[in-house]
């Protein structure tokens, strides 16, 4: 057998091959520009998706039109699956399901503002609610569609050949409007999503026709007046302010928040009941049922044995205002959502407050105007991008009409020239057809005619050779050479056509405005206050982060014979801190550093459980950071000032409300080197407590290998953001920061000494002074016996 000879690789550059790499990005490429381009996004010139244009063009070709517009008898419904079918077999070759999708969201009234197809059937509800299949649906267009399709075959548009070439489709539709705008558009594509909302017809058309009168110079207050905000299909209020929705306009991107409107129905002997009848967009009235059924009847969450604080107290605060609530929507009413107080003499404005803040009958609706510019590029625009983007392509749109027109007006006036020729000369005609073997010819060299006036000429029916006909074609041919001139004018004039572009923006809007639906009126957010009350409470923190609290003060109850407050905890655990302060506080935990930096989480001082027993793990309060654990903790009023310091001998000072924050997941603050802590955090000033101590004058820092250093606090900077901080002490080769407090007079150095003992040592303003100098000196060394391992501040 012969031997096989050796595989011959050749590089890429030899033989023209693609690298499994470059294969795979080449195609995911490809891919994405598909979905972005094919799919997802909408196209600024005419507001629709592809399928969205296939299915309105398909549409028009099966003579499916609302008519009533120009007098016209509109067509009857048809089968959805037949619109279905022709989409699919003719234009868009995908799933039937996903078709009939986009023919049923462009049919509900609560899903577009202008809804493009008329429905008849099941197509769905606003509460999630399919439609029907489409074998049981019947679909037209509707009457505003008109304003997309009635100028697609007067040359406005480009056609390119559908998936199979046998047949031809519109890259885009000549819309007379901006439906971008009007109906808005949602999709995720690869890397890019869009969230356009809807708008009101008569007021972009106004924002248009500014524009365009400006010359694209209108300024943006003008602008933003014009188009003060989005108009939801379903209504509801805008409560965000007018600067806020115009800096979402100028950047292309925000988010607005949006309140359901409602009105206070009074009942009999003095009752009273709220009525809400518009929501939010995206919100349906059984999404509001579902969450106040999560309030009311709380489960428990995963990983969890019992409902959390949080949920308990909600379930409190909502059943001390709500009694019941029922969906009362109807055909008659779309959305009746009733909602009854527990008493008629609970508080309007706080039953309204808490439901608000509560549940999504207030909520954030999301602007982000990303579209395929008339570049053919996916952008994120302005709205003033969008609109001159549009006003161009209409511009375009227009002149294409224009001089398609032109061309027929010239075609139809060169023929008729010929025929009134003829008819000054009938005789001769008839006679030069009768003799000649080629009368096209013949006519052409007698009467000087082209070949199409000629050929005109021999198709024409005895009829039209009346003198009746000669009087017709002499009107005509007057008409058209008027028509001719109009058509000049607006082609070799840019004024011209934008006047043009005016008055028609102007005749549509006066035909399809219709009343602002959605109510733009700025107001605070709604917040649920949890009544707390303000009474002093000890927080009490294990060193294995357990947390419970007492309520009064220890050094309290020891000043009026009580004794030192004893604490229990589980089996090899102990005492971090005992800290006294109030219910309305905030305990902060830190947690280990990770990737360079600390991160700070907050709990509210009311939610943490009391009683005698061992307390709750702080990890089920706070969402801690994968791979870390709660190091340091303090509890205390949010002007409270510490002093926070790292084992590389940094540190700054920062208050309780520069570290609070309302996400469980806290929020990075102290910046650390690699391998380094957080040291214990000390108190500056502005605790409470039974006796407050003084604000701290003066700082001490204590290294593992036993240096202390003590200047005035006045060298220290407050870092309300957050950071590293200055240098404290100026450390040697190996060593590291032990700890630095805060003090006034006294403090407590703790450590280890011999035989792993714990020991501690309390060194007082004399013996500190000895070891004073200024920030980020080395300090001097103390003979202490032991090696420090933290700092505590005593007063």
């Amino acid at each position: 057998m012969d031997s096989q000879p050796p595989l011959d690789f050749q590089s890429p550059e030899e033989d023209g091959a693609l690298t499994l790499a470059d294969y795979a990005q080449t195609a995911y490429l490809e891919y994405a520009l598909s979905v972005v381009k094919g799919r997802a996004l909408p196209d600024v010139c005419d507001g629709q998706k592809p399928v969205q244009r296939r299915i309105l063009y398909s549409m028009s070709r099966m003579g499916l039109g609302f008519g009533g517009a120009n007098g016209t008898v509109g067509a009857k419904p048809v089968k959805s699956a037949r619109v279905v079918g022709d989409v699919l077999g003719r234009f868009h070759p995908h799933g039937d399901q996903a078709a009939y999708d986009a023919l049923v969201r462009m049919a509900q009234d609560f899903s577009q503002r202008y809804p493009l197809v008329d429905g008849q059937g099941n197509f769905g509800s606003r509460d999630g609610d399919g439609a029907a299949a489409m074998r049981y649906t019947e679909a037209r267009l509707s009457r505003i569609t008109s304003l997309l399709l009635d100028e697609i075959d007067e040359g406005t548009v480009d056609f390119i050949p559908n998936y199979d070439g046998s047949t031809d489709e519109p890259r885009l539709l000549p819309a007379r409007l901006p439906f971008t705008l009007l109906n808005g558009a949602s999709g995720i594509a690869v890397g890019l999503a869009t969230e356009i909302p809807s708008h009101n017809l008569r007021e972009v058309a106004d924002a248009c026709v500014a524009l365009i009168k400006s010359n694209g110079k209108l300024p943006d207050e003008e602008l933003f007046a014009l188009i003060p905000g989005p108009d939801y299909p379903g209504g509801a209020q805008i409560i965000s302010s007018p600067g806020e929705i115009a800096e979402a306009y100028r950047g292309g991107r925000g988010s607005l928040k949006v309140r359901a409107r409602w009105k206070i129905e009074d009942l009999a002997r003095g009752q009273w009941q709220l009525v809400v009848h518009e929501l939010p967009p995206g919100v349906s009235t059984q999404k509001v049922l579902e969450e106040i059924e999560e309030l009311t009847n709380p489960k428990v969450r995963a990983g969890k044995k019992a409902l959390t604080a949080e949920q308990t107290q909600l379930k409190a605060a909502v059943l001390a205002v709500l009694d019941s609530v029922r969906d009362e929507s109807s055909k008659d009413a779309p959305v009746r959502l009733v909602f009854e107080p527990k008493t008629s003499r609970i508080s309007q404005e706080e039953f309204i407050t808490t439901l608000l803040a509560q549940t999504s009958l207030e909520s954030s609706a999301p602007i982000n105007l990303t579209m395929v510019g008339i570049d053919g590029k996916p952008t994120q625009k302005s709205l003033r991008q969008l609109l001159n983007e549009w006003i161009a392509f209409r511009e375009l749109t227009v002149e294409r009409r224009s001089r398609h027109r032109l061309g027929k007006v010239q075609d139809r006036i060169h023929i008729l020239e010929g025929r009134q020729l003829v008819l000054l000369n009938i005789d001769e005609v008839i006679a030069i057809i009768r003799a000649s073997d080629e009368p096209k010819a013949a006519l052409i060299a007698r009467f000087g005619l082209t070949d199409r006036q000629a050929e005109d000429i021999l198709e024409i029916r005895l009829r039209q050779l009346a003198r009746l006909e000669a009087i017709k074609i002499e009107q005509e041919l007057k008409n058209l050479r008027e028509e001719q001139k109009k058509l000049e004018d607006i082609l070799g004039s840019p004024a011209a056509l934008r006047r043009l572009l005016v008055r028609e923006i102007e005749s549509d809007a006066k035909t399809f405005e219709d009343p602002r639906r959605t109510l733009i009126q700025a107001d605070k957010r709604a917040v649920a206050e949890v009544r707390v009350v303000d009474e002093p409470v000890t927080v009490i923190v294990s060193q294995k982060g357990w947390v419970r609290t007492q309520k009064g003060w220890a050094s309290e109850r020891a000043a009026s014979g009580g004794g030192a407050p004893e604490y229990s905890f589980k089996s090899g655990d102990a005492l971090y801190g005992a800290f006294e302060c109030r219910s309305v506080d905030t305990l902060l935990v830190f947690g280990t550093a990770k990737d360079k930096s600390v991160r700070v989480y907050s709990v509210a001082v009311a939610s943490l459980p009391g009683g005698r027993g061992d307390g709750q793990p702080i990890t089920t309060l706070i969402d801690l950071e994968s791979g870390t654990h709660p190091a340091h903790y303090f509890a205390g009023p949010a002007g409270a000032a510490l002093l926070l310091s790292s084992t590389g001998g940094y540190g700054f000072i920062a208050s309780v409300e520069n570290m609070v924050s309302r996400q469980r997941g806290g929020k990075a603050f102290v910046d650390v080197g690699e391998g380094e802590q957080l040291c214990r955090p000390s108190l500056v000033g502005g605790a409470s407590g039974a006796e407050p101590m003084p604000p701290a004058t003066n700082v001490i820092c204590a290294s593992a290998n036993g240096r202390i250093l003590t200047f005035e606090i006045l060298e220290m900077k407050a870092l309300p953001k957050g950071g590293r901080g200055l240098t404290l002490i100026d450390l040697e080769a190996k060593d590291t920061l032990a700890g630095a407090a805060a003090y006034t007079r006294s403090v407590k150095i703790v450590g280890i000494g011999r035989g792993g003992k714990e020991r501690e040592e309390t060194l007082e303003i004399r013996s500190l002074n000895n070891a004073r100098g200024s920030r980020a000196r080395k300090g001097k060394a103390a003979d202490l016996g032991f090696k420090p391992t933290g700092v505590l501040r005593v007063l």
